[in-house]
C-alpha cells in the first residue's frame, strides 16, 4: 500500500502521520477507531506529542480524518513515536509497515505490581515513546479466522524481532496492529506462521520491526542531534 505523510498544526507546532488508502479492504486491527473486523478505506498512523492527555482520542481520530480528506469507515492508531521513521518490511505480495519506540519496554506476563523498567529515562522527550504500530497488507483475502490468526502471527514475529534487536521485553503496553487483507481469490482459511501467507506475514512484520528496533536504539544512542 502507498504510504502518504501528511502534516496538522497542533500541541503549539506541526506534528506528521501516515496514511493509508488502499480501497476497500476487509480489515482487523486493534486501533481504538475501527477497531475489530471490518472493512476500512483508509489507515491513518498519528503521531501525537509525548505528553498526550486527550481523554477522547476516538473523537480525536474522528477530527484528524476529517481534516485529511479521509472519508468512509477507516483505521485509526495514535502513536508518540516519530512515524517518519517508519520501517518497512515485505515478502512474497505482504507489505508490513512500523513505527517504532521503545521506551517503556514490556513483557505481556508480568508480575502484578511490578512497574515496567522505563529505558534511559534522561534522554530527551523525542525519543520517550512507548509505542509499536504495525499496518500489514495482504494482497489475498482471509476469512475472519485467517485474520485473527494474522495478528498472532504478527505479534510474535515482532516480539522475536525484538529480542533479536537486544530489548528484554515482549512489546509495550500500548502496540496496536492492523491488517488489511486483499480482493484477491476465494478467502484464505490460515495465516499462522507454517501457512504460506502466515509465513510471508511474519517475516515482512520481523522485517519491518527489526529494523524499526536498531534505528530507534541508533537515534536513543546518537541523541537530539541524530535524524
Amino acid at each position: 500500500m502507498r504510504i502518504d505523510t501528511v502534516w496538522r498544526a497542533e500541541a503549539g507546532g506541526e506534528l506528521p502521520a501516515l496514511v493509508w488508502r488502499p480501497g476497500l479492504r476487509k480489515v482487523i486491527s486493534s486501533g481504538m477507531l475501527g477497531g475489530g473486523i471490518g472493512t476500512a478505506g483508509w489507515v491513518l498512523n498519528a503521531q501525537v506529542p509525548g505528553g498526550y492527555s486527550r481523554m477522547d482520542p476516538v473523537a480525536h481520530l474522528r477530527e484528524l480524518a476529517e481534516r485529511f480528506g479521509l472519508d468512509g469507515p477507516g483505521v485509526g492508531l495514535l502513536t508518540a513515536a516519530e512515524v517518519r521513521a517508519f520501517r518497512q518490511g515485505r515478502d512474497g505480495g505482504v507489505s508490513a509497515t512500523a513505527t517504532v519506540g521503545l521506551r517503556v519496554p514490556t513483557w505481556a506476563a508480568s508480575p502484578e505490581g511490578r512497574p515496567d523498567p522505563v529505558l534511559a529515562p534522561t534522554v530527551p522527550e523525542q525519543f520517550r515513546p512507548g509505542t509499536i504500530n504495525i499496518v500489514v497488507s495482504v494482497p489475498v483475502a482471509l476469512d475472519d479466522a485467517a485474520l485473527v490468526n494474522a495478528v498472532m502471527t504478527a505479534t510474535e514475529a515482532k516480539t522475536q524481532a525484538l529480542l533479536e534487536a537486544g530489548y528484554d521485553c515482549s512489546g509495550t503496553a500500548s502496540d496496536a496492529v492492523c491488517v488489511a487483507a486483499g480482493p484477491r481469490g476465494a478467502p484464505e482459511p490460515f495465516a499462522g506462521p507454517r501457512s504460506v501467507w502466515g509465513a510471508r506475514i511474519a517475516r515482512a512484520v520481523h522485517a519491518a520491526v527489526l529494523a524499526g528496533a536498531r534505528d530507534y536504539t541508533r537515534r536513543l544512542e546518537a541523541g537530539p542531534s541524530s535524524p
